[in-house]
């Protein structure tokens, strides 16, 4: 006798509209802000004439920006119990941001161009990742961020696109094998995909004005005076702040990805086809966010940071020996990396904070990655100067491993359980 085949399993709920309505404004953020990132190191390093550590800087002040307004915003968006209107100032700072870049005649207007440009992503990121995980059960919070991710990288891969095209186009047909030194002629053709790209982030500002806040829990009058960040601070659990010490421990070996691209130029690469390196690593990316988002959910997130974080290990290893051929694959496998744990570390953080503290939380890893992140790009740019470049990417490799290597010995998730509201 047989029995009979088990039920199926129900459908899962359509994720809250919220969730949909930021994924679009993402999409086309990307579109805007990565029409110019794959082509910044070029335009500074061969128009402007900065040199690696110029463009270390560049990248390592932009994202110490992010650090120091992320925390304090994200505390402000708690304690007033609104995340909407940051989410829409920190994506129309933006567009002035890349209208400077337009006009920069030397690399000191290319790091005020990103910094006000990164003003907005610091104003915006911890509201609006908190605004995801309010909406979102915690059950399904993976596939939320999951999600999230791939409507944003998707808007990368039509950046880079676009930006390939026309720059192709505004440039010329390009000679077989050229280098970044034999392209100064494109500046013009820079300058005016930075314009259109500026045209285009007013649409992710336009997409902002579909969210709506969402009803938060009625709290009781206080008794005393209002609490204070350091009240938050401390009422972030053990459990979290053990988290974040491993998310840290990484992101020392996370220089920003410019210098992937520089590599890429470096090693023969030409500017066209760096962008489009870039377009390719973005369609990975996008394909394996959102299935990487649902398997957090159902294995749990540390199998997955780990994985990801010993491919990151491999890619920059590789990239310290490669020549010209080797890019294609391994900025491929590179966005397997950050599909595995881009969305699936922030969805482990909002995990283990309570929701009345849940922009803190998030702020405060914005802060304390974009502080490391300052110290790994400056010293990945003096490396490169001073010792060669090849020095960032062995130095990156080495520290992603340590990472790994911390987790298997440590084995952080045999902790407590995650706060599910």
């Amino acid at each position: 006798m047989t029995s009979p085949p088990p039920p199926a399993a129900p459908p899962r709920a359509p994720l809250p509209r919220e969730v949909v309505v930021l994924g679009w404004v993402s999409f086309f953020n990307d579109v805007s802000s990565e029409m110019i990132y794959p082509l910044l190191p070029l335009f500074m390093v061969v128009v402007l004439g900065a040199s690696a550590t110029s463009l270390g800087w560049v990248e390592g002040v932009a994202q110490g920006v992010v650090a120091l307004l992320s925390a304090w915003v994200g505390w402000r968006s708690d304690r007033f119990r609104r995340r909407v209107p940051y989410v829409r100032w920190g994506y129309g700072l933006p567009v002035l941001g890349k209208g400077l870049l337009v006009a920069a005649v030397a690399w000191p207007m290319v790091l005020l161009g990103r910094t006000v440009d990164r003003v907005g992503k610091g104003i915006r990121s911890s509201p609006r990742d908190a605004l995801i995980a309010d909406t979102t059960p915690a059950a399904d919070r993976g596939r939320a961020f999951g999600l999230h991710r791939a409507m944003d990288s998707a808007g990368a891969v039509v950046g880079v696109l676009g930006a390939a095209l026309l720059l192709w186009w505004l440039s010329g047909s390009p000679v077989e094998g050229a280098t970044a030194t034999q392209v100064d002629h494109t500046a013009t053709a820079f300058r005016t995909i930075f314009a259109i790209a500026a045209g285009l982030g007013l649409a992710a500002l336009a997409c902002t004005l579909l969210l709506r806040e969402p009803p938060h829990p009625v709290a009781a009058a206080p008794s005393g005076p209002p609490p204070t960040l350091r009240d938050g601070l401390r009422g972030l659990s053990r459990r979290y702040w053990i988290i974040m010490g491993f998310l840290l421990l990484f992101s020392l070996a996370n220089s920003s990805d410019t210098f992937l691209l520089l590599r890429a130029s470096q090693v023969g690469l030409a500017p066209w086809e760096v962008v489009l390196v870039y377009a390719l690593y973005s369609l990975v990316f996008t394909l394996a966010s959102y299935p990487a988002g649902l398997l957090s959910d159902r294995v749990g997130r540390w199998p997955l940071l780990a994985v990801g974080w010993a491919i990151y290990a491999a890619v920059y290893l590789g990239l310290a020996v490669t020549g010209a051929t080797a890019i294609w694959p391994l900025l491929a496998v590179y966005g397997v990396y950050i599909a595995l744990t881009d969305g699936v570390g922030k969805a482990l953080l909002a995990d283990h904070a309570p929701r009345e503290r849940r922009g803190l939380a998030l702020g405060v890893f914005y802060m304390a990655s974009g502080g490391t992140m300052v110290a790994s790009s400056v010293l990945a740019g003096l490396l490169w100067d001073r010792v060669g470049p090849a020095a960032p990417f062995w130095f990156g490799g080495a520290t992603a491993a340590a990472a790994v290597a911390l987790v298997l010995v440590l084995r952080p998730w045999r902790a407590d359980a995650p706060i599910a509201a």
